[in-house]
């Protein structure tokens, strides 16, 4: 299993910490960097004629970020490998009346039905929760299902550990590693705002897929 400590590659893993309330990462609101970078006017843009670009959140979770991404015109799909965090996204977007859209999924398989189908991504906490030996992997499948042309916008974390994951610890150097080839970085810098007790460790990039 290499650095994959525990079974994080497998759905049961994540079922069990959101049956037993381990969901410590959940923050019950939208990212406070996706919300800050596009309140300062960032925005993904269009690769195709399409007026509405196509922006895909791996590891959503509950659906937050997908649900303001979908509200500020987006058209948001959220990728999860728990049955119950799709199902509870679901419910909190029909409740909302949001237009956002949900998979229950391994995002490694991404790239088999949706190659190139999406204008951009948001990464944030699915990077660090993967086992740490599938990077490279992952880095691949983003790149994949997004347009020639398309973006990225990741929030890596933490870049200081507190344990031995997930969350497992990332730096910036291995960001650039893993990311050189696949994508050119045109913005790098810590988000204008960070959730609470993330201050710090975190490092928000915008890059564009070559």
């Amino acid at each position: 299993m290499g650095l994959d400590r525990k079974p994080v590659s497998t759905p049961a893993f994540w079922e069990g910490l959101y049956a037993e309330g381990q969901d410590g990462w959940e923050l019950g609101e939208p990212a406070p960097g996706l919300v800050a970078w596009l309140s300062a006017g960032g925005r993904f843009g269009v690769t195709t004629d399409d007026a509405r670009p196509r922006v895909a959140v791996p590891g959503c979770g509950r659906g937050h970020d997908v649900r303001l991404l979908a509200r500020q015109g987006y058209r948001a799909v959220g990728f999860d490998f728990a049955a119950a965090a799709v199902a509870e996204a679901r419910g909190l977007t029909s409740a909302e009346g949001v237009g956002a859209t949900f998979e229950q999924r391994d995002v490694f398989t991404l790239g088999r039905d949706h190659r190139e189908a999406f204008d951009g991504v948001w990464e944030y906490t699915c990077f660090c929760a993967i086992d740490p030996a599938r990077r490279d992997e992952y880095v691949r499948t983003v790149a994949s299902i997004l347009r020639p042309g398309g973006w990225l916008l990741a929030c890596f974390f933490p870049l200081r550990a507190v344990g031995a994951g997930p969350p497992f610890a990332v730096s910036r150097a291995e960001v650039r590693r893993r990311i050189a080839g696949r994508f050119r970085v045109e913005r790098a810098q810590p988000p204008l705002r960070s959730a609470r007790g993330r201050q710090g460790r975190e490092w928000l990039v915008f890059a564009r897929r070559t």
